[in-house]
C-alpha cells in the first residue's frame, strides 16, 4: 500500500517525499513486492491517499471544474506511476482508488477514463475499493474485474455480539453484495475487511481511533462470523485482511486494540479458515 497525501484545500496530491516513510514510497513498495514473491505470495498493489488528521477520503470534493481538472491531473499521474511499477514486477491485481465516494460521483467520465490509461500501461486484474456504503452506486464496475468493497458494515450494537448475532446481521450485506454481483455479472472481492479487537468492535466497524477497551472476544467472534458467512459463496472471490504487518513480532498482541490480529487469539480462527 503505496501513499500519496493531499493537503486541504490542495488540488496537488504528494507522494514519493523525502518525509514520507520508506515503504509507503515506491522504493519501498517494489522491495516488499519483490520480497512478497520470494515468499511465494500473489500481490494486490493498492495505492492509498492520506488526508490530514485522517479526514474521511470519501468525502472529498471541489467547488469548480478547473480545481476537480488540476486534481484529477494530479491523481492520474500517482495512480499511473504505481500501475506502471504493477506491471515492472507482474504483480497480479492493481486498485485503482480507495474510497473515493464524491469523487466517484460526481467525475464518473474522469473514471472511466482513467480505466483506459491504466490498461495502457497495466496488463493485470484491476479492481476499485469502494467503501460499504459505496460499492452499489459505483458505475464502472463492468469495466473492472472484480468489484472491490472494503466491508466495514455497521452490524451489531451490542459490547461483545456473539458470533450468531453478526452472522444474522451479515445476512443484508450477503444479500446485496449477491445482487450487484449478478447484476454486473463480475465477482466480490473484500478489498479490506477485520474488526478491532475492542468493545462494540461490530457496531461502527470502520472506526481506526486508538482509544476504546481492548475485547479480544469481540474481535474473534466478529472474524468467525465474518469467515462463516462469506467463505463458501461462489460470487465471493477472496479478501485482504485489515491490517497485517511485516515485522510480526513486533506488532498486535493481547493489550492491542487495534485491526490486526497479529499475536492475538484471532489468529486461530484466520488459520482455521485459511487452511480448509
Amino acid at each position: 500500500m503505496p501513499y500519496g497525501f493531499i493537503p486541504e484545500g490542495s488540488t496537488a496530491l504528494k507522494y514519493n517525499t523525502e518525509w514520507q516513510w520508506w515503504g509507503e514510497k515506491t522504493e519501498g513498495a517494489s522491495t516488499m513486492i519483490q520480497l512478497a514473491k520470494e515468499q511465494g505470495y500473489k500481490i494486490m498493489l493498492k495505492p492509498h491517499v492520506w488526508k490530514k488528521h485522517g479526514v474521511f477520503t470519501g468525502h472529498h470534493t471541489y467547488t469548480t471544474n478547473n480545481e476537480w481538472i488540476a486534481f484529477e491531473k494530479s491523481y492520474s499521474k500517482y495512480i499511473l506511476d504505481f500501475a506502471a511499477l504493477a506491471e515492472k514486477e507482474r504483480v497480479e491485481l492493481f486498485c485503482i482508488g480507495t474510497e473515493w465516494g464524491e469523487f466517484v460521483q460526481k467525475r464518473p467520465d474522469y473514471w472511466q477514463q482513467l480505466i483506459k490509461e491504466v490498461k495502457k500501461v497495466y496488463s493485470g486484474k484491476l479492481t476499485y475499493a469502494a467503501n460499504w456504503d459505496e460499492y452499489k452506486k459505483v458505475p464502472f464496475w463492468k469495466e473492472l474485474d472484480f468489484i472491490g468493497v472494503d466491508a466495514y458494515f455497521p452490524l451489531v450494537e451490542n459490547k461483545t455480539p456473539t458470533t450468531a448475532q453478526i452472522k444474522y446481521a451479515l445476512l443484508q450485506p450477503l444479500n446485496e453484495l449477491r445482487i450487484v454481483s449478478n447484476s454486473n455479472n463480475k465477482p466480490i472481492l473484500f478489498t479490506e475487511f477485520g474488526y478491532r479487537s475492542i468493545d462494540y468492535t461490530a457496531n461502527k466497524p470502520w472506526e481506526a481511533g486508538r482509544e476504546g477497551t481492548v475485547n479480544l472476544q469481540g474481535q474473534i467472534n466478529a472474524c468467525e462470523a465474518f469467515f462463516n458467512t462469506f467463505w463458501n459463496q461462489d460470487f465471493i472471490e477472496g479478501g485482504f485482511i485489515w491490517k497485517w504487518f511485516a515485522d510480526h513480532k513486533a506488532v498486535g498482541g493481547e493489550s492491542n486494540n487495534g485491526f490486526t490480529p497479529q499475536n492475538k487469539p484471532v489468529e486461530k480462527i484466520i488459520k482455521k479458515w485459511y487452511s480448509l
